[in-house]
């Protein structure tokens, strides 16, 4: 096991332990959790519009206002999402998360065909995983007894786990969009492995909303 992995691993293990502690305790434990990881991302993400557009102050000015309005958002609705209830959005960030790794684990194992040039990285073998794994928490949550969702809702699930597998991918390559535009490997390095915050939850930020709007659709 090589050093980059190892870290990798250690750094999702104490991210998972924070996660777990935000969403066990209260609220406001998780509300602040929540501005951290956002005035983080903020710093990170503003970092990479100002080497990409360099002098460019307009261009800056406008990104960097869009990025704060739509954190706050986020915020807001990670903070709702908890509020009504918390075993929703644990099932949200397990979809998230299980996305990546399949991902990550079967891009790595197959390899194969590039899927687009923003990411040289990323492969169809590995989105294919992505989709795959991130059906595992529906097979978690019929085993959990008393859970909130019926057996009649499998099939609203499979879809709402494959669609927010597509968003998590889609916001990664966002990212990475513009770490390629800014000539950067990654957003930061505030975690060893991963580099910096936004480069673990890009996909997270971009579900988030979306599970949040599906929710108050389909069910």
């Amino acid at each position: 096991m090589n050093l980059n992995f190892s870290n990798r691993i250690f750094t999702s293990l104490i991210l998972l332990s924070l996660l777990f502690v935000g969403l066990s305790f209260n609220k406001f434990l998780w509300l602040y959790l929540l501005i951290i990881a956002s005035l983080i991302s903020y710093y990170e993400f503003t970092n990479l519009i100002k080497k990409k557009f360099k002098k460019q102050n307009n261009k800056i000015y406008i990104y960097n206002i869009i990025t704060f309005i739509y954190l706050c958002f986020l915020t807001y609705i990670g903070y709702d999402l908890y509020d009504s209830n918390s075993i929703k959005l644990i099932f949200i960030f397990s979809i998230c998360i299980f996305s990546d790794t399949g991902g990550y684990v079967i891009g790595k194992a197959i390899g194969g065909k590039k899927l687009t040039k923003i990411s040289p990285n990323k492969t169809v073998s590995g989105s294919i995983g992505s989709f795959f794994f991130s059906l595992i928490p529906i097979v978690i949550l019929n085993i959990i007894p008393n859970h909130m969702y019926s057996s009649q809702d499998n099939l609203k699930l499979i879809l709402i786990c494959l669609l927010l597998s597509l968003i998590c991918q889609l916001g990664d390559l966002i990212v990475s969009y513009f770490k390629r535009q800014a000539n950067v490997k990654d957003t930061g390095s505030i975690l060893p492995g991963h580099g910096g915050l936004l480069d673990r939850i890009d996909g997270i930020i971009f579900v988030i909303p979306a599970a949040y709007f599906l929710e108050r659709l389909i069910f």
